[in-house]
C-alpha cells in the first residue's frame, strides 16, 4: 500500500502547486507547469505570457515561490524555471483566464465564448471546445457549450494531444467554471491518413534477340573411328 499511497501523495502536492501558482502568478499570465524529478531535486518549469512578472525585480518573487514550495508544500530542493508561451492562443489555460476575466468584467456570457473559440481557430488550431457553467443569466445555474473544429474526448489523444485550462470567475450571482480544450495546429492525430497515389510501372523491356547466320554455326567434331578400334 506504500506505493499506492506515494502516487496519491505526489497526485494532491501537485495539485496544490498548480492552484498556489495559479492565484500567485495570475497577472503574468499564467499558462501551467511542469514537475520533473532530477538528481539534483525537483525540476518547476513554469510557461508564462510574461515571465519578467514571474521573476520580479532582482529574482525576489521567483526566490519567493522557490521557498514556499519547499517549506509549505513539501517540495524537495525546487528549482524553478520559467519559459515565455510564444502563441497564447494555443495555451488553453492562458485562454481560460482570459475568459474568466472578460465575464468578471460584465461581458456576455455568449458573445466572451465566442470570442475565445473565434481566436484560437484563426490562430490556426484544429479544433477548440469551451464550456461555460453557472448561473449565467438567472438564479439557476446551467451548462453553456461551443465548439468548432476536431476535438477528442476518449483515449490517449484526449490525454497527449488535447490542451485542457481551467479558471472561475467570480460574480455577483455566484461563481462560473470555464473550461476551454483545444488541438494545437500541426498535432499528428492517430486517425489522420493520406493516400499517396502508386507510382505508374514501367513496360518491361524484351529482350534482343541478335539474328545468326549459316556461317557462324560450328559444327560438332565427329568422333574418331579409329579409337574404338585401338582400344
Amino acid at each position: 500500500m506504500a506505493v499506492e499511497r506515494k502516487f496519491i501523495e505526489e497526485g494532491v502536492r501537485k495539485a496544490r502547486v498548480e492552484k498556489y501558482l495559479t492565484k500567485e502568478l495570475k497577472r503574468a499570465g499564467y499558462g501551467g507547469m511542469d514537475i520533473a524529478r532530477t538528481p539534483l531535486g525537483t525540476q518547476v518549469t513554469i510557461f508564462a505570457e510574461k515571465p519578467g512578472i514571474v521573476i520580479g525585480k532582482g529574482g525576489k518573487l521567483v526566490h519567493q515561490l522557490t521557498l514556499d514550495l519547499a517549506q509549505n508544500y513539501g517540495v524537495e530542493s525546487p528549482q524553478i524555471e520559467v519559459q515565455q508561451v510564444n502563441n497564447p492562443s494555443f495555451n488553453a489555460q492562458i485562454m481560460a483566464e482570459r475568459l474568466a476575466n472578460a465575464l468578471e468584467r460584465g461581458w456576455y456570457f455568449r458573445k466572451a465564448g465566442t470570442s475565445i473559440l473565434r481566436r484560437v481557430m484563426e490562430s490556426g488550431a484544429l479544433g477548440c471546445e469551451v464550456v461555460i457553467a453557472g448561473k449565467l443569466t438567472g438564479a439557476r445555474a446551467r451548462t453553456q457549450k461551443f465548439t468548432e473544429g476536431y476535438i477528442k474526448h476518449c483515449g490517449e489523444p484526449s490525454n497527449t494531444i488535447v490542451e485542457k485550462g481551467y479558471a472561475v470567475a467570480i460574480k455577483k450571482l455566484g461563481v462560473i467554471g470555464v473550461q476551454v480544450k483545444l488541438v494545437p495546429g500541426g498535432a499528428k492525430l492517430p486517425d489522420h491518413f493520406e493516400i499517396l497515389e502508386q507510382e505508374k510501372k514501367r513496360p518491361a523491356s524484351k529482350p534482343s534477340v541478335t539474328p545468326v547466320g549459316d556461317a557462324d554455326i560450328e559444327e560438332p567434331a565427329l568422333p574418331d573411328e579409329n579409337l574404338g578400334e585401338e582400344q
